[in-house]
Protein backbone atom coordinates (compact mmCIF):
# COMPACT_ATOMS: atom_id res chain seq x y z
CA UNK A 1 0.00 0.00 0.00
CA UNK A 2 1.60 3.35 -1.09
CA UNK A 3 -0.27 5.69 1.59
CA UNK A 4 -2.77 5.67 4.45
CA UNK A 5 -4.98 7.15 2.44
CA UNK A 6 -4.87 4.47 0.12
CA UNK A 7 -4.91 2.08 2.80
CA UNK A 8 -8.39 3.86 4.46
CA UNK A 9 -9.61 3.34 0.59
CA UNK A 10 -8.91 -0.52 0.88
CA UNK A 11 -10.17 -0.54 4.30
CA UNK A 12 -14.28 1.35 3.88
CA UNK A 13 -14.04 -0.55 0.40
CA UNK A 14 -14.86 -3.61 2.42
CA UNK A 15 -17.56 -2.46 4.43
CA UNK A 16 -19.37 -3.27 0.58
CA UNK A 17 -18.61 -7.16 1.87
CA UNK A 18 -21.69 -6.75 4.31
CA UNK A 19 -24.06 -6.51 1.41
CA UNK A 20 -22.70 -9.99 0.29
CA UNK A 21 -22.62 -12.51 3.29
CA UNK A 22 -22.35 -15.14 0.61
CA UNK A 23 -18.65 -13.90 -0.07
CA UNK A 24 -18.01 -14.13 4.18
CA UNK A 25 -16.76 -17.92 3.65
CA UNK A 26 -14.04 -16.64 0.70
CA UNK A 27 -12.65 -13.85 2.52
CA UNK A 28 -12.32 -15.69 5.14
CA UNK A 29 -10.21 -18.61 3.76
CA UNK A 30 -8.01 -15.64 1.61
CA UNK A 31 -7.37 -14.27 5.47
CA UNK A 32 -8.46 -10.96 4.68
CA UNK A 33 -10.48 -11.09 8.20
CA UNK A 34 -7.38 -11.87 9.81
CA UNK A 35 -5.60 -9.01 8.45
CA UNK A 36 -8.60 -6.22 8.35
CA UNK A 37 -8.45 -7.64 12.28
CA UNK A 38 -5.04 -6.60 13.06
CA UNK A 39 -5.17 -3.42 11.46
CA UNK A 40 -7.19 -2.03 14.52
CA UNK A 41 -3.75 -2.51 16.31
CA UNK A 42 -2.51 0.46 13.63
CA UNK A 43 -0.34 3.09 15.21
CA UNK A 44 -2.15 5.62 13.30
CA UNK A 45 -6.17 5.96 15.29
CA UNK A 46 -7.58 7.19 12.30
CA UNK A 47 -6.86 3.77 10.59
CA UNK A 48 -8.30 1.64 13.71
CA UNK A 49 -10.77 3.60 13.73
CA UNK A 50 -11.85 2.97 9.79
CA UNK A 51 -11.56 -0.85 10.66
CA UNK A 52 -13.80 -0.44 13.49
CA UNK A 53 -16.97 1.06 11.62
CA UNK A 54 -15.80 -1.78 8.48
CA UNK A 55 -16.31 -4.67 11.23
CA UNK A 56 -19.28 -2.98 12.76
CA UNK A 57 -21.21 -3.27 9.32
CA UNK A 58 -19.73 -6.70 9.06
CA UNK A 59 -20.84 -8.50 12.30
CA UNK A 60 -24.26 -6.44 12.53
CA UNK A 61 -26.36 -9.49 13.32
CA UNK A 62 -30.06 -7.72 11.41
CA UNK A 63 -28.45 -8.09 7.78
CA UNK A 64 -29.59 -10.81 5.64
CA UNK A 65 -26.54 -13.22 5.92
CA UNK A 66 -27.55 -16.57 7.52
CA UNK A 67 -26.57 -17.72 10.58
CA UNK A 68 -23.69 -20.25 9.78
CA UNK A 69 -22.00 -17.15 7.63
CA UNK A 70 -22.80 -14.85 10.57
CA UNK A 71 -21.13 -17.23 12.23
CA UNK A 72 -18.04 -17.75 9.61
CA UNK A 73 -16.98 -14.61 10.07
CA UNK A 74 -17.27 -13.68 13.41
CA UNK A 75 -15.06 -17.01 14.40
CA UNK A 76 -12.45 -15.72 12.18
CA UNK A 77 -12.26 -12.48 14.03
CA UNK A 78 -12.41 -13.77 17.52
CA UNK A 79 -9.39 -16.11 16.22
CA UNK A 80 -7.64 -13.16 15.21
CA UNK A 81 -7.91 -11.46 18.79
CA UNK A 82 -10.76 -8.83 17.91
CA UNK A 83 -11.60 -9.05 21.65
CA UNK A 84 -8.39 -7.98 22.94
CA UNK A 85 -8.26 -5.48 20.02
CA UNK A 86 -11.03 -3.91 21.19
CA UNK A 87 -10.56 -3.85 24.48
CA UNK A 88 -6.74 -2.10 24.05
CA UNK A 89 -8.48 0.30 22.01
CA UNK A 90 -10.99 1.64 24.35
CA UNK A 91 -7.75 2.61 26.42
CA UNK A 92 -5.93 4.61 23.36
CA UNK A 93 -9.33 6.17 21.76
CA UNK A 94 -9.54 9.81 23.21
CA UNK A 95 -13.07 10.42 23.34
CA UNK A 96 -12.12 14.63 23.70
CA UNK A 97 -12.06 13.92 19.67
CA UNK A 98 -15.07 13.34 17.52
CA UNK A 99 -13.33 10.99 15.72
CA UNK A 100 -12.48 8.33 18.75
CA UNK A 101 -15.91 9.18 20.37
CA UNK A 102 -16.92 7.48 16.71
CA UNK A 103 -14.72 5.35 17.03
CA UNK A 104 -15.72 4.13 20.82
CA UNK A 105 -19.33 4.01 19.69
CA UNK A 106 -18.80 1.33 17.03
CA UNK A 107 -16.70 -0.88 19.53
CA UNK A 108 -19.36 -0.80 21.48
CA UNK A 109 -21.38 -1.79 18.65
CA UNK A 110 -19.45 -4.82 17.56
CA UNK A 111 -19.91 -6.21 21.14
CA UNK A 112 -23.33 -5.90 20.92
CA UNK A 113 -23.59 -7.33 17.60
CA UNK A 114 -22.03 -10.14 18.85
CA UNK A 115 -23.82 -10.01 22.44
CA UNK A 116 -27.00 -11.62 20.46
CA UNK A 117 -25.54 -15.08 20.61
CA UNK A 118 -24.91 -15.94 24.32
CA UNK A 119 -22.05 -18.07 24.32
CA UNK A 120 -20.16 -15.14 22.84
CA UNK A 121 -21.88 -12.98 25.61
CA UNK A 122 -19.85 -14.55 28.08
CA UNK A 123 -17.03 -14.83 26.40
CA UNK A 124 -16.58 -10.84 25.89
CA UNK A 125 -17.13 -11.35 30.01
CA UNK A 126 -14.65 -14.66 30.67
CA UNK A 127 -12.08 -13.78 28.03
CA UNK A 128 -11.13 -10.17 28.36
CA UNK A 129 -11.17 -7.46 30.57
CA UNK A 130 -14.31 -5.19 28.47
CA UNK A 131 -16.46 -5.74 31.37
CA UNK A 132 -14.62 -3.81 33.65
CA UNK A 133 -13.51 -1.44 30.92
CA UNK A 134 -17.27 -0.88 30.90
CA UNK A 135 -18.16 -0.21 34.27
CA UNK A 136 -15.56 2.44 35.08
CA UNK A 137 -17.10 4.13 31.52
CA UNK A 138 -20.78 4.14 33.15
CA UNK A 139 -19.14 5.49 36.07
CA UNK A 140 -17.06 8.82 34.26
CA UNK A 141 -19.19 11.74 35.36
CA UNK A 142 -20.38 13.55 32.28
CA UNK A 143 -22.83 16.78 31.90
CA UNK A 144 -24.37 16.37 29.59
CA UNK A 145 -24.52 12.29 29.59
CA UNK A 146 -22.67 11.55 26.24
CA UNK A 147 -24.23 8.79 24.16
CA UNK A 148 -21.19 6.22 24.73
CA UNK A 149 -21.83 5.99 28.30
CA UNK A 150 -25.49 5.40 27.30
CA UNK A 151 -24.14 3.01 25.19
CA UNK A 152 -21.55 1.39 27.94
CA UNK A 153 -24.89 1.15 30.23
CA UNK A 154 -27.02 -0.79 27.23
CA UNK A 155 -24.26 -3.24 26.74
CA UNK A 156 -23.74 -4.14 30.56
CA UNK A 157 -27.36 -4.75 30.48
CA UNK A 158 -27.65 -7.43 27.58
CA UNK A 159 -24.31 -8.91 28.52
CA UNK A 160 -25.63 -9.75 32.13
CA UNK A 161 -28.84 -11.14 30.25
CA UNK A 162 -27.09 -13.42 28.96
CA UNK A 163 -24.50 -15.06 31.43
CA UNK A 164 -25.05 -15.74 34.82
CA UNK A 165 -20.92 -15.94 34.67
CA UNK A 166 -21.14 -12.41 33.50
CA UNK A 167 -23.48 -11.58 36.62
CA UNK A 168 -20.40 -13.32 38.92
CA UNK A 169 -17.84 -11.25 37.00
CA UNK A 170 -19.83 -7.94 37.36
CA UNK A 171 -20.34 -8.45 41.31
CA UNK A 172 -16.72 -9.34 41.74
CA UNK A 173 -15.55 -6.09 40.22
CA UNK A 174 -17.96 -4.00 42.39
CA UNK A 175 -20.59 -3.28 39.80
CA UNK A 176 -23.73 -3.39 42.02
CA UNK A 177 -22.67 -0.77 44.35
CA UNK A 178 -20.52 1.64 41.49
CA UNK A 179 -24.68 1.20 39.77
CA UNK A 180 -26.41 2.05 43.20
CA UNK A 181 -23.82 4.83 43.59
CA UNK A 182 -24.81 6.34 40.17
CA UNK A 183 -28.60 5.41 41.00
CA UNK A 184 -28.65 7.49 44.15
CA UNK A 185 -28.30 10.68 41.92
CA UNK A 186 -31.63 10.14 41.03
CA UNK A 187 -33.35 9.85 44.25
CA UNK A 188 -34.73 12.93 43.92
CA UNK A 189 -34.32 14.12 40.54
CA UNK A 190 -36.14 12.83 37.40
CA UNK A 191 -33.63 12.73 34.14
CA UNK A 192 -35.39 14.41 31.69
CA UNK A 193 -37.99 12.29 29.26
CA UNK A 194 -37.10 10.94 26.00
CA UNK A 195 -33.76 11.83 26.56
CA UNK A 196 -30.49 9.59 26.50
CA UNK A 197 -30.11 10.15 30.34
CA UNK A 198 -33.73 8.71 30.39
CA UNK A 199 -32.32 5.68 28.39
CA UNK A 200 -29.05 5.49 30.64
CA UNK A 201 -31.21 5.24 34.03
CA UNK A 202 -33.64 2.28 32.76
CA UNK A 203 -30.28 0.36 31.76
CA UNK A 204 -28.92 0.52 34.97
CA UNK A 205 -31.64 -0.92 36.54
CA UNK A 206 -32.25 -3.51 33.93
CA UNK A 207 -28.89 -4.51 34.98
CA UNK A 208 -29.06 -4.74 38.70
CA UNK A 209 -32.58 -6.13 38.21
CA UNK A 210 -30.78 -9.11 36.52
CA UNK A 211 -27.74 -9.38 38.97
CA UNK A 212 -29.89 -9.80 42.20
CA UNK A 213 -31.60 -12.38 40.81
CA UNK A 214 -28.68 -13.96 41.43
CA UNK A 215 -27.62 -15.10 45.01
CA UNK A 216 -24.40 -13.15 44.91
CA UNK A 217 -26.02 -10.27 43.10
CA UNK A 218 -28.27 -10.17 46.49
CA UNK A 219 -25.46 -10.37 48.80
CA UNK A 220 -23.87 -7.10 47.10
CA UNK A 221 -27.15 -5.73 46.80
CA UNK A 222 -27.74 -5.80 50.86
CA UNK A 223 -23.96 -4.94 51.48
CA UNK A 224 -24.42 -1.92 48.99
CA UNK A 225 -28.12 -0.81 51.13
CA UNK A 226 -29.60 -1.36 47.76
CA UNK A 227 -32.56 -1.65 49.79
CA UNK A 228 -32.59 1.35 51.89
CA UNK A 229 -31.69 3.14 47.96
CA UNK A 230 -35.24 1.84 46.66
CA UNK A 231 -37.20 2.59 49.49
CA UNK A 232 -36.35 6.15 49.07
CA UNK A 233 -36.71 6.09 45.42
CA UNK A 234 -40.21 4.77 45.95
CA UNK A 235 -41.06 7.01 48.72
CA UNK A 236 -40.30 10.01 46.62
CA UNK A 237 -42.45 8.75 43.79
CA UNK A 238 -40.60 9.92 41.48
CA UNK A 239 -39.28 8.26 37.52
CA UNK A 240 -37.33 5.67 39.24
CA UNK A 241 -40.23 4.74 41.64
CA UNK A 242 -41.42 1.83 39.43
CA UNK A 243 -38.41 0.92 38.56
CA UNK A 244 -37.13 0.79 42.09
CA UNK A 245 -40.40 -1.28 43.29
CA UNK A 246 -38.90 -3.79 40.43
CA UNK A 247 -35.42 -3.96 41.53
CA UNK A 248 -36.53 -4.87 45.03
CA UNK A 249 -39.10 -7.16 43.78
CA UNK A 250 -36.78 -9.25 42.07
CA UNK A 251 -34.27 -8.52 44.85
CA UNK A 252 -36.38 -10.24 46.98
CA UNK A 253 -37.28 -13.72 44.90
CA UNK A 254 -35.74 -16.63 45.41
CA UNK A 255 -35.43 -19.29 48.37
CA UNK A 256 -31.54 -17.24 49.26
CA UNK A 257 -33.53 -13.71 49.92
CA UNK A 258 -34.43 -13.85 53.47
CA UNK A 259 -31.15 -11.40 54.33
CA UNK A 260 -32.66 -8.93 51.78
CA UNK A 261 -36.54 -9.62 53.15
CA UNK A 262 -34.96 -8.94 56.45
CA UNK A 263 -33.25 -5.95 55.75
CA UNK A 264 -36.69 -4.69 54.12
CA UNK A 265 -38.41 -4.61 57.65
CA UNK A 266 -35.13 -3.07 59.36
CA UNK A 267 -35.07 -0.48 57.16
CA UNK A 268 -38.26 0.17 57.97
CA UNK A 269 -39.84 -0.81 54.58
CA UNK A 270 -42.99 -2.36 55.48
CA UNK A 271 -44.86 1.11 56.48
CA UNK A 272 -43.34 2.45 52.67
CA UNK A 273 -44.60 -0.60 50.63
CA UNK A 274 -48.24 -0.93 52.36
CA UNK A 275 -48.42 2.55 52.08
CA UNK A 276 -48.13 2.57 48.21
CA UNK A 277 -50.25 -0.22 48.24
CA UNK A 278 -52.96 1.08 49.73
CA UNK A 279 -52.45 4.21 46.85
CA UNK A 280 -54.03 4.12 43.80
CA UNK A 281 -51.32 2.34 41.59
CA UNK A 282 -50.93 0.84 37.70
CA UNK A 283 -50.79 -2.61 37.46
CA UNK A 284 -47.17 -3.18 37.05
CA UNK A 285 -46.77 -1.42 40.71
CA UNK A 286 -49.46 -3.94 41.87
CA UNK A 287 -47.84 -6.76 40.40
CA UNK A 288 -44.36 -5.79 42.45
CA UNK A 289 -46.16 -5.13 45.22
CA UNK A 290 -47.77 -8.34 45.95
CA UNK A 291 -44.49 -10.16 44.89
CA UNK A 292 -42.71 -8.57 47.71
CA UNK A 293 -45.72 -9.56 49.84
CA UNK A 294 -45.66 -13.07 48.73
CA UNK A 295 -42.62 -13.36 48.80
CA UNK A 296 -42.06 -11.99 52.69
CA UNK A 297 -44.76 -13.90 53.66
CA UNK A 298 -42.72 -17.45 51.91
CA UNK A 299 -39.54 -16.21 53.40
CA UNK A 300 -39.43 -14.79 56.86
CA UNK A 301 -39.14 -17.35 59.21
CA UNK A 302 -41.68 -18.85 61.26
CA UNK A 303 -42.63 -16.63 64.84
CA UNK A 304 -39.49 -14.63 64.37
CA UNK A 305 -40.40 -10.91 64.83
CA UNK A 306 -39.91 -9.92 61.34
CA UNK A 307 -42.57 -12.53 60.25
CA UNK A 308 -44.93 -11.37 63.37
CA UNK A 309 -44.42 -7.78 62.34
CA UNK A 310 -45.28 -8.72 58.74
CA UNK A 311 -48.36 -10.16 59.59
CA UNK A 312 -49.87 -7.29 61.29
CA UNK A 313 -49.86 -5.09 58.96
CA UNK A 314 -52.08 -6.95 57.03
CA UNK A 315 -54.25 -7.12 59.97
CA UNK A 316 -54.26 -3.26 61.01
CA UNK A 317 -57.10 -1.17 60.80
CA UNK A 318 -59.88 -3.38 60.39
CA UNK A 319 -58.30 -5.06 57.70
CA UNK A 320 -58.18 -2.53 55.07
CA UNK A 321 -55.14 -4.23 53.31
CA UNK A 322 -56.96 -7.51 52.99
CA UNK A 323 -60.11 -5.61 52.37
CA UNK A 324 -58.28 -4.57 49.15
CA UNK A 325 -56.37 -7.49 48.01
CA UNK A 326 -60.13 -9.54 48.31
CA UNK A 327 -61.04 -6.29 45.69
CA UNK A 328 -57.87 -6.31 43.77
CA UNK A 329 -58.79 -10.94 43.52
CA UNK A 330 -62.43 -9.50 42.01
CA UNK A 331 -60.81 -7.51 39.44
CA UNK A 332 -58.24 -9.84 38.34
CA UNK A 333 -60.26 -13.42 38.17
CA UNK A 334 -63.17 -11.44 36.32
CA UNK A 335 -60.39 -10.13 33.60
CA UNK A 336 -58.99 -13.76 33.59
CA UNK A 337 -62.79 -15.66 32.91
CA UNK A 338 -63.64 -13.24 30.35
CA UNK A 339 -60.62 -14.25 28.51
CA UNK A 340 -61.09 -17.92 29.73
CA UNK A 341 -64.55 -18.02 28.40
CA UNK A 342 -62.99 -16.58 24.68
CA UNK A 343 -60.51 -19.35 24.94
CA UNK A 344 -63.11 -22.28 25.16
CA UNK A 345 -64.95 -20.53 22.29
CA UNK A 346 -62.14 -20.50 19.98
CA UNK A 347 -60.98 -23.56 21.14
CA UNK A 348 -64.89 -25.51 20.23
CA UNK A 349 -64.38 -28.27 17.56
CA UNK A 350 -60.53 -27.88 17.51
CA UNK A 351 -58.25 -30.91 17.08
CA UNK A 352 -56.20 -31.76 20.38
CA UNK A 353 -53.35 -31.62 18.50
CA UNK A 354 -53.79 -27.64 17.68
CA UNK A 355 -55.24 -26.99 20.94
CA UNK A 356 -52.18 -28.11 22.30
CA UNK A 357 -50.30 -26.45 19.92
CA UNK A 358 -51.43 -23.11 20.76
CA UNK A 359 -51.56 -23.62 24.27
CA UNK A 360 -48.81 -21.28 24.84
CA UNK A 361 -50.62 -18.30 22.95
CA UNK A 362 -53.54 -18.79 25.56
CA UNK A 363 -50.85 -18.62 28.70
CA UNK A 364 -50.11 -15.68 27.33
CA UNK A 365 -53.83 -14.83 26.85
CA UNK A 366 -54.56 -15.11 30.46
CA UNK A 367 -50.97 -13.72 31.75
CA UNK A 368 -52.07 -10.62 29.72
CA UNK A 369 -54.93 -10.38 31.79
CA UNK A 370 -53.95 -10.76 35.04
CA UNK A 371 -53.54 -14.34 36.07
CA UNK A 372 -50.23 -13.96 37.20
CA UNK A 373 -51.39 -11.24 40.03
CA UNK A 374 -54.93 -13.33 40.57
CA UNK A 375 -52.03 -16.31 41.69
CA UNK A 376 -50.12 -14.70 44.05
CA UNK A 377 -53.14 -12.49 45.64
CA UNK A 378 -54.36 -16.21 46.28
CA UNK A 379 -51.12 -17.60 47.64
CA UNK A 380 -50.98 -14.22 49.92
CA UNK A 381 -54.72 -14.71 51.16
CA UNK A 382 -53.75 -18.53 52.07
CA UNK A 383 -51.20 -17.55 54.11
CA UNK A 384 -53.32 -15.10 55.88
CA UNK A 385 -55.66 -17.39 56.62
CA UNK A 386 -53.77 -20.81 57.76
CA UNK A 387 -51.71 -18.21 60.02
CA UNK A 388 -53.89 -15.56 61.89
CA UNK A 389 -57.17 -17.02 62.83
CA UNK A 390 -58.67 -12.95 62.28
CA UNK A 391 -57.66 -12.33 59.40
CA UNK A 392 -59.19 -15.93 58.00
CA UNK A 393 -62.48 -14.66 59.32
CA UNK A 394 -62.59 -11.58 57.76
CA UNK A 395 -60.82 -13.48 54.07
CA UNK A 396 -64.30 -15.80 54.51
CA UNK A 397 -66.10 -13.07 55.61
CA UNK A 398 -65.54 -11.33 52.13
CA UNK A 399 -65.19 -14.12 49.96
CA UNK A 400 -68.78 -15.33 50.90
CA UNK A 401 -69.88 -11.37 50.12
CA UNK A 402 -69.22 -12.08 46.53
CA UNK A 403 -71.38 -16.08 47.21
CA UNK A 404 -67.50 -17.35 47.37
CA UNK A 405 -65.59 -19.57 49.73
CA UNK A 406 -62.07 -20.93 50.24
CA UNK A 407 -62.39 -23.08 47.37
CA UNK A 408 -62.00 -20.89 44.54
CA UNK A 409 -58.31 -19.88 45.89
CA UNK A 410 -57.76 -23.47 46.52
CA UNK A 411 -58.57 -24.06 42.77
CA UNK A 412 -55.95 -21.63 41.95
CA UNK A 413 -53.31 -22.57 43.85
CA UNK A 414 -53.80 -26.22 42.41
CA UNK A 415 -53.44 -24.48 39.14
CA UNK A 416 -50.36 -23.58 40.35
CA UNK A 417 -49.00 -27.16 41.45
CA UNK A 418 -49.60 -28.18 38.43
CA UNK A 419 -47.45 -26.09 36.51
CA UNK A 420 -44.34 -26.74 38.25
CA UNK A 421 -43.42 -29.45 36.83
CA UNK A 422 -39.62 -29.87 38.02
CA UNK A 423 -37.67 -30.93 40.28
CA UNK A 424 -35.18 -28.44 41.22
CA UNK A 425 -34.58 -27.73 45.31
CA UNK A 426 -36.83 -24.23 44.32
CA UNK A 427 -39.41 -26.02 42.37
CA UNK A 428 -39.52 -28.88 45.06
CA UNK A 429 -39.89 -26.85 47.90
CA UNK A 430 -42.93 -24.34 46.20
CA UNK A 431 -45.07 -27.57 45.37
CA UNK A 432 -44.61 -28.62 48.95
CA UNK A 433 -45.23 -24.60 49.75
CA UNK A 434 -48.59 -24.62 48.05
CA UNK A 435 -49.90 -27.93 48.88
CA UNK A 436 -49.09 -27.25 52.42
CA UNK A 437 -51.49 -23.55 51.51
CA UNK A 438 -54.25 -26.16 50.27
CA UNK A 439 -54.65 -27.87 53.11
CA UNK A 440 -55.12 -25.06 55.27
CA UNK A 441 -58.23 -23.83 52.57
CA UNK A 442 -59.78 -27.34 53.28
Amino acid sequence: MESEADLHSEIKALSILSENPELYEEIVKLGSIDSLVNLLSHENTDIAIDVVEVISELTDDSLEAEQSQWEVIVNAMLEADLLSLLSSNFKRFDEKHESDRCGVFHSINILENLASMASLAEKIGKQSNILDWLVERVRKRESPLSQNTQYSAELIAILLQSSSLNVKKFCDIDGVNCFLEILANYRHVNPVKGTEEEEYVENLFDALTCVVNSPEGKFKFVEAEGVELCLIMIKNGKMSKSRALRLLDHSLGSLDALEVCERLLEAGGLKIIFSIFMKKEDGSSIEHLLGIFSSLLKLLTANSAYRIRTLAKFVEKDYEKIIKLVKLRREYASRVKSIDEDIKKEQEGLDVKIIESIADGCLSKRLDAGLFCLQTIDVILAWLVAEDDGASKRVRSLLAENGETLKIISETLNEQIAAVVGDTEEETMTRDMLMTLVKFLT
